[in-house]
C-alpha cells in the first residue's frame, strides 16, 4: 500500500502498517481512537504533525524509515505514549519537547545519527533505553540520578563513548550509575588514552619481533623456537597513552580461541613478510593479506588496520621493497572496494523482489554492512633491526591513532577513583603481593587493594566490581563474573591464562601429547597403554580425553609454579571436578563434552522446541573423567558420510548464506552448538548429523561457484513434516545467534528447487523475529512455483504444519 486506509477504518484501535511502501502518513489524524500504530518498514520521510491528534495513543512503532527529523510540538500532545520505537532511521537531533511526552517507558533510538540524547533528561517513567550505533560521545548523568531514574536498561553500544566509556556501557545501568556517583565523588577526573593493539599475520611475519621491539623502544630478536604459541599480553606507555599489546599467533588452530580475545575499537597491525611476499603469485597476498582483512572486517569491522611490512632487510634493494609495498596497497583498495560491490549487488538482488517490503530487515543489515569503515593505513616498511625504524615506527602509530581521521575510540574520562584502584592492583603485582599467576579470590583482592587505597572498605566494596568489568573489557584483567563457578576469582595476569588455553589448543598438540612420560602418566593414575588410546581418539576422531587434558596442562603449571598443589588442581580439574582450564573451553565453544568410549551416544529423548529435557541431557554427558571433542583436530566427514548415506534427489534442503563470506573457523563453532542441541550426533570436519526421534539433519558447509553457505538437508517425511521443520529451525536459530558474534556478517536463506537440475531457489523473508505461529505461516499458498515452472507442495519448500 501506498497510503492510509479510507473512512471505514477510523474507529479502529490498533492500525498495523508495516512492510508498505509509504512515504507519507496524510490522513493519519483521522484515526483518533487508535492506541497501537506500527508504521514501521515503510519508505517514511517525515515525521507527520497529524501524529499529534492521537491523544489515545500507547504504542507507536516507526522503526526502519527514512525520518531525518521530527518537528516540536508533536510529544506533548501525546500524554499517554508508553512505548516508542524510532531505530533504523536517519535522526541527527531530538526535538526538545520529547521529554514532555511524560508516560513513556521504552524508547529506542538505535541505529540513527544522534550526536546528543540531552532532550530525555526529564523522562520520568523511562524503564528501557536503546540508543546503540549513533554517534554519541556522552550520555547525559542527568538520565541515570538514582533518586529519580527508573531505568532498568540502557544499550548504548556502537558510539565513540568517552563519557561515560563504551566498557562502562557495557555493563548496563547500574555500572553506568555506579560510573557518574564517582564522577561526583572524584570530580578531579582525568582523561585517558587506552588502545588495545592486536599484532595479527601469518606465522613467523615476525609479529613477536615487531611488537617486544616496539615494547623496548629498540630491535629485540626472537629466536624461531620463542615464537608466539597461542596469544602474549604485554603494555606500553609512551606520551600519555597506553598500549596494550595482544601478539595472537598465526597457525590456523590458534585462530580458534581468537575469538575470545579479540574486540572491537582496536588499532590492529597486520605483518606481512615482504620477504617472501610475491607480487606475481596470488596465493601469496591471500596468505598473507587477505584471508586476515576479510576477518577483522567480519569480527570488529570498525577497526583500523595499520599494514607493517617487515624483513625490508632480507629484500634484494628499496626498489624491490617499494614494489611490494604497491602492489599490496593496490590489491588491499581494490579488495575492499570489491567487497562493497558484492554488498551492493545483493541488496539490489533483494530489492528486486516483488514484495520486497518482506525483506526489511535483510536489506538493513546490508545497509549497516555498508555503513561500516574498516580503515586501512598504508603499509608501512620497517627493518626490526634498526633502532631508527623502531623510533619511526612507534611515532608513526603515536600520529595514526590520534589523527581526525582515525576513530579509535580511545579516550576515555575516567573517575580518580578507578585510575587509584588500578595503579593499586598494579603495585601488588610488582611487589608479587598477588602470587605471580595472577589468580586470586575477589575478596582476597579487594582486602589487599584496601592496604594501597585511601578509601573505606564500603567505598571499595561499591566500585571494584564495577571496575574490574571495565578492566575486563579493555583487557587488563580477566573476571568472568557470569561463569557462576569462577566468578569470585580474578586472573590478574591473562597472559597467564593463556599459557595455559595453549597447551591445549595449538598445531603441535600430538607431539605434546607424545611427549608426556611415564612419570605423568602416573600421576594422573593412568597406564602407558592409555596414552596410545589417547592419540588414537585425537588423531582419527579429534576427541581429547579430559585425563590427557589435565597431564598437559599440569606439565604447563609446574614450568611456572612451584610447590602449589592446590592451584594445579583448581586450574587442571580432578576426575570428579572440572578445572578451570575445561570450563572455560567448553564456555568459549572451543570444544564439546563428549563420550570417549563409543562413535555414537545413547539412545537420547526427542528433542522440542522449548522443552527442557535436552537441557538435562546434556548435562548428563559433562563428565569431568570423559573427553572433548575438538572440530579443529578432525582429518575427514568418513563417519558421517557412512551414517548418513547418498544424498537423495528428494530431501529437503536449505541454504544459508553468510555475506559476505564465511568467516574462518565459524563451521566448527556451528559445529558445537548444534550438537550441544542434540545428545545424538555424528561429527565430521565440514559436516555434522544431527538425530532427533527418528529425524537426521545433516547439517555442512559447501560452496558452488564461489559461493559458500551451510546446507541444511533432511530425508523426506511420508507425511509429518512439522518434526522435521521443527528440527531445521532450531539448527537455523542456532545459525543466527552464532552470526551475531561477527557484526560483519548477515544472511540470507534459500531453498533449492527440488526439481532435478533446475537451478532456480525460493528466497525466505525475513524470519528471525517471527513467533512459531508465523513461522508456519511464512507463505500462504497450497503450492508454489519455481522461475523454472516447476510445482512443489509448500511444505517441501517452507516451513508448513501439515
Amino acid at each position: 500500500m501506498k497510503s492510509l486506509p479510507l473512512d471505514p477504518l477510523t474507529h479502529a484501535t490498533k492500525l498495523d502498517m508495516q512492510r508498505n511502501k509509504l512515504k507519507r502518513v496524510t490522513g493519519i489524524s483521522r484515526f483518533t481512537h487508535l492506541v497501537e500504530l506500527n508504521l514501521s518498514r515503510n519508505k517514511i520521510m517525515e515525521f507527520s504533525l497529524e501524529i499529534s491528534k492521537l491523544h489515545s495513543l500507547e504504542t507507536l512503532y516507526m522503526n526502519q524509515n527514512n525520518i531525518r527529523s521530527i518537528p516540536e510540538g508533536i510529544f506533548p500532545h501525546l500524554m499517554k505514549l508508553k512505548l516508542l520505537n524510532l531505530s533504523g532511521n536517519r535522526l541527527t537531533k531530538l526535538p526538545s519537547d520529547i521529554n514532555q511526552c511524560a508516560s513513556i517507558t521504552y524508547l529506542d533510538l538505535s541505529k540513527n545519527c544522534l550526536q546528543n540524547v540531552q532532550p530525555l533528561v526529564g523522562l520520568a517513567k523511562l524503564k528501557e533505553l536503546f540508543v546503540g550505533r549513533n554517534q554519541l560521545t556522552e550520555l547525559p548523568s542527568q538520565l541515570f540520578k538514582s533518586s529519580s531514574c527508573e531505568l532498568t536498561v540502557c544499550k548504548a553500544t556502537g558510539n565513540p563513548l568517552r563519557c561515560p566509556p563504551e566498557e562502562v556501557c557495557a555493563g548496563g545501568v547500574v555500572d553506568i550509575q555506579s560510573y557518574f556517583l564517582q564522577m561526583e565523588e572524584n570530580p578531579n577526573t582525568r582523561s585517558a588514552w587506552t588502545v588495545k593493539t592486536m599484532f595479527l599475520g601469518s606465522s613467523m611475519a615476525g609479529k613477536s619481533t615487531l611488537c617486544r621491539s616496539l615494547r623496548e623502544g629498540k630491535p629485540v630478536t626472537v629466536a624461531v623456537e620463542d615464537r608466539t604459541v597461542g596469544i602474549e599480553i604485554s603494555q606500553l606507555y609512551t606520551q600519555e597513552v597506553r598500549f596494550l599489546l595482544w601478539d595472537f599467533a598465526g597457525q590456523e588452530e590458534y585462530y580458534l580461541t581468537h575469538h575470545v580475545f579479540i574486540t572491537p575499537r582496536a588499532l590492529v597491525i597486520l605483518t606481512v613478510d615482504l620477504a617472501r611476499y610475491s607480487t606475481v603469485d596470488p596465493d601469496s597476498f591471500k596468505d598473507q593479506l587477505w584471508f586476515w582483512i576479510k576477518n577483522i572486517q567480519l569480527r570488529v569491522p570498525d577497526s583500523v588496520v595499520l599494514l607493517v611490512g617487515t624483513h625490508c632487510d632480507q629484500c634484494r634493494d628499496q626498489e624491490e621493497v617499494m614494489e611490494k609495498k604497491n602492489d599490496i596497497e593496490e590489491k588491499v583498495k581494490a579488495m575492499l572496494a570489491n567487497r562493497r560491490m558484492v554488498l551492493q549487488h545483493q541488496k539490489e538482488n533483494l530489492e528486486e523482489n516483488k514484495d520486497v517490503f518482506m525483506f526489511t530487515d535483510q536489506l538493513d543489515e546490508l545497509d549497516c554492512l555498508l555503513e561500516y569503515n574498516l580503515k586501512v593505513l598504508d603499509l608501512v616498511t620497517i627493518d626490526s633491526t634498526s633502532t631508527e625504524d623502531v623510533a619511526k615506527l612507534r611515532s608513526h602509530i603515536l600520529m595514526s591513532i590520534q589523527s581526525e581521521n582515525v576513530v579509535l575510540c580511545s579516550e576515555s574520562i575516567l573517575p580518580k577513583s578507578y585510575e587509584a584502584v588500578e595503579q593499586a592492583i598494579h603495585t601488588l603485582v610488582a611487589q608479587e603481593e598477588i602470587p605471580r599467576h595472577g589468580i586470586i579470590l575477589l575478596e582476597e583482592l579487594s582486602d589487599l587493594i584496601l592496604n594501597h587505597v585511601k578509601m573505606s572498605r564500603e567505598s571499595l566494596h561499591s566500585i571494584l566490581r564495577f571496575l574490574l568489568r571495565y578492566l575486563h573489557r579493555i583487557g587488563v584483567i580477566l573476571w568472568y563474573e557470569d561463569i557462576s563457578i569462577l566468578s569470585d576469582r580474578v586472573f590478574i595476569q591473562p597472559s597467564f591464562l593463556i599459557s595455559m588455553f595453549k597447551t591445549i589448543v595449538r598445531h603441535d598438540l600430538v607431539q605434546q601429547l607424545e611427549g608426556v612420560s611415564r612419570d605423568l602418566l602416573m600421576r594422573e593414575g593412568s597406564l602407558v597403554k592409555q596414552k596410545f588410546t589417547w592419540l588414537d581418539d585425537l588423531r582419527s576422531r579429534g576427541i581429547l580425553h579430559n585425563a590427557a587434558m589435565r597431564i598437559l596442562v599440569r606439565r604447563e603449571l609446574e614450568k611456572l609454579i612451584v610447590d602449589d598443589d592446590d592451584l594445579v588442581e583448581e586450574v587442571v580439574g580432578t576426575k570428579k571436578e572440572e578445572g578451570i582450564i575445561l570450563t572455560l573451553l567448553q564456555y568459549f565453544e572451543v570444544c564439546l563434552p563428549t563420550l570417549a568410549g563409543s562413535p555414537l551416544n545413547p539412545q537420547a529423548p526427542e528433542f522440542v522446541p522449548g522443552a527442557k529435557s535436552w537441557a538435562l541431557a546434556r548435562k548428563t554427558r559433562r563428565d569431568p573423567d570423559g573427553a572433548c571433542l575438538f572440530p579443529i583436530f578432525l582429518k575427514d566427514d568418513l563417519t558421517v558420510c557412512h551414517k548418513w548415506g547418498e544424498d537423495k534427489q528428494d530431501d529437503l534442503r536449505v541454504h544459508v548464506y553468510f555475506l559476505p563470506e564465511i568467516p574462518h573457523g565459524f563451521f566448527h563453532r556451528v559445529i558445537i552448538t548444534t550438537c550441544s542441541l542434540y545428545p545424538t550426533h555424528w561429527v565430521g570436519r565440514e559436516q555434522c548429523l544431527l538425530c532427533c526421534g527418528n529425524t537426521l539433519a545433516l547439517v555442512r558447509q559447501k560452496s558452488k561457484d564461489g559461493d559458500m553457505f551451510i546446507e541444511i538437508r533432511c530425508r523426506r517425511p511420508e507425511k509429518e513434516f512439522r518434526k522435521l521443520w521443527d528440527l531445521i529451525l532450531a539448527v537455523m536459530s542456532k545459525l543466527f545467534v552464532l552470526s551475531r558474534q561477527w557484526p560483519g556478517l548477515t544472511e540470507q536463506v534459500h531453498t533449492p528447487c527440488p526439481e532435478r537440475g533446475c537451478s532456480h531457489y525460493f528466497t525466505w523473508r525475513d524470519w528471525q523475529e517471527l513467533d512459531s505461529t508465523d513461522l508456519y505461516n511464512l507463505v500462504k499458498e497450497e503450492k508454489l512455483v519455481c522461475q523454472g515452472g516447476h510445482t512443489r507442495r509448500t511444505e517441501l519448500i517452507f516451513p508448513r504444519d501439515k
